[in-house]
């Protein structure tokens, strides 16, 4: 694949296409790259984090018909030992894999690379069999066969020495200075990289007494991913903390900061928090990827029905629209995306966030920062001056900023924002409770979202199987499938999803319009349970239900969505 304009490379997009990971919009972008860059369009795609490793693997292996090689299909120990560089091999993307009755086995990231496969042809003295092989399986390889034996982090641990710290003023320049070198530096970046390889969302770095534990979270659920010696904590957490501007003098009190690095190419910020434990600092990082998210009400998981009411709340010309949810269920994404339906030249959109997660075009973002008396309430009540049509507040968290924004609303413009609650009905108790008047929310709020995030099947291995009657009872499956078929699926486990039988998210969703029977229930401080109770007479779709339709399509598992919604 060294021209940039050759059939397969026409053919490969089509295969992505087909199977369902590129579209057109981010092909094109690629292409942009590709006349800018000059690099194989494959490689453009990953790197801007379009399509994954594994997807170009998988689509190179259906357009050449080669076989793909596995986890376990690297050796123990290098091919060849003496005869093959690490610089060859890393250069050229390839590992010799076994001697095999047809030649040697090699896997390839660029399964085209005629010179490699001549080279280590010429080499063993035999033919070579090509296998497709992903770039970050051959690069760990290559650490652990041409390296001394261990993986990248206990070498870094290893030269990290064995420095003990306290809490004097010297030990605290020591520290800046360790924190400084580069076996920390390596090992911190190290994780930084896995994390973004394995599409962590979270990175928690957790003390206990005698080690440093690292998990990822990852499609939502935690996974142990390493652990470090506790005598490196200190170090670890202060190298984070001076990447984020942070005080590392300061252990006793929680801090927020932010980074910003690029990781494979792509740009990556990091929301960084620490708090203190019994057993030192607790950090917490969450990745937010530049150019990544699809803002996509159909990607994101809305069916027809939930965008109809969704657009109708947006149209608008003044009121509140609210997304709610638990941290982590995807609000911010849905109100970006809304933002990006309604970003239009002759509206002027002033959003009010703590922090500032993505950048949109054409839109006003200002990122709160309490230290210098900048809050949401001083800067709602400025921006208002600035003759806005559209106001996106990152989150209600007080009486204030509800009070503005209900303010706004009455005075023409469209308010958006999250609220962190169970579900779309206890939106309305919650600014109840906060002391909103009730006469203000029923005449100001147009529609409530609530969502939460499941995990979607990895469509390489799902398997289907027929639903028993006790769950088709139970589940209300015959109601939910609409005279279809009733067939759900389970999660496997491959190479693919690294054995979880998931890969990716998909969110599910109920949507609370306000009209007159609403408003009478609030009118009168109706619970959340007879709001909900209401709404569901009139028609709305609970959460779970829409869950079990996206099961009953194959898109997630039933287990997914009572794991998500059991506490509704």
């Amino acid at each position: 694949m060294t021209e940039n304009n050759t059939p397969e490379k026409r053919d490969l997009s089509k295969i992505l296409i087909d199977q369902g990971v590129l579209d057109n919009a981010g092909l094109e972008r690629a292409r942009k790259a590709q006349k800018e860059l000059g690099q194989d369009l494959g490689d453009i795609l990953v790197k801007l984090g379009i399509v994954s490793d594994e997807d170009r693997a998988r689509a190179l292996s259906s357009l050449h018909g080669l076989p793909m090689a596995k986890k376990d299909d690297y050796p123990s120990a290098p091919l060849f030992p003496g005869k093959l560089s690490k610089s060859f091999l890393k250069a050229s993307r390839v590992m010799p894999l076994r001697e095999e009755g047809e030649g040697v086995a090699l896997a390839m990231v660029d399964p085209t690379n005629a010179y490699a496969v001549k080279a280590i042809g010429m080499l063993a003295g035999q033919p070579v069999v090509p296998y497709v092989g992903t770039e970050k399986d051959i690069d760990s390889a290559l650490e652990v066969l041409y390296g001394d034996g261990r993986n990248t982090l206990d070498r870094i641990i290893a030269d990290a020495g064995d420095d003990r710290l306290g809490d004097s003023e010297e030990d605290i320049e020591r520290l800046k200075d360790l924190a400084s070198e580069a076996p920390i530096v390596r090992l911190v970046n190290t994780l930084f990289r896995r994390a973004y390889e394995d599409r962590a969302s979270d990175i928690h770095i957790e003390p206990s007494e005698g080690r440093l534990g690292v998990r990822f979270r990852i499609d939502g659920v935690m996974r142990e991913v390493d652990s470090a010696p506790k005598r490196l904590a200190a170090a670890i957490v202060s190298r984070i903390k001076i990447m984020a501007h942070l005080n590392i003098a300061e252990r006793r009190l929680a801090q927020d900061g932010r980074i910003r690095l690029r990781v494979r190419d792509q740009d990556i910020d990091m929301r960084v928090s620490t708090v203190p434990t019994l057993h030192g600092e607790s950090v917490v990082l969450r990745l937010l990827e530049h150019n990544t998210v699809d803002l996509d009400f159909n990607i994101l998981g809305f069916d027809q029905v939930t965008l109809d009411k969704l657009f109708r709340s947006l149209s608008q010309r003044h009121g509140i629209f609210l997304v709610t949810g638990p941290t982590g269920s995807g609000k911010t994404t849905t109100l970006y995306t809304a933002l990006t339906h309604l970003n239009e030249p002759e509206r002027k959109i002033i959003t009010v966030e703590d922090p500032v997660e993505y950048q949109l075009q054409g839109v006003t973002q200002i990122q709160v920062n309490p230290d210098i008396g900048l809050t949401f309430g001083s800067v709602l009540r400025s921006i208002v001056r600035h003759d806005p049509d559209v106001i996106m507040i990152g989150e209600m968290r007080d009486l204030e900023t509800a009070e503005i924004a209900v303010q706004s609303a009455l005075t023409g413009h469209l308010v958006l924002s999250t609220l962190h609650t169970n579900d779309a009905a206890g939106a309305i108790t919650r600014l109840l409770d906060m002391g909103v008047e009730d006469y203000l929310l029923t005449s100001t709020t147009n529609g409530v979202l609530g969502q939460r995030l499941v995990r979607a099947l990895c469509k390489q291995c799902r398997a289907p199987f027929h639903a028993p009657d006790e769950l088709i009872e139970r589940m209300q499956l015959n109601r939910l499938a609409h005279g279809g078929p009733i067939e759900l699926y389970q999660a496997v486990g491959c190479e693919v999803c690294a054995g979880s039988g998931y890969t990716g998210r998909v969110g599910i969703f109920e949507f609370l319009e306000i009209n007159d029977e609403i408003r009478g229930l609030v009118l009168r401080h109706a619970d959340t349970t007879v709001i909900h109770r209401a709404a569901r007479q009139q028609g709305m779709v609970s959460m779970a239900e829409d869950g079990i339709v996206k099961a009953l399509a194959g898109i997630t598992t039933i287990e997914e969505v009572l794991r998500v919604t059991r506490e509704n």
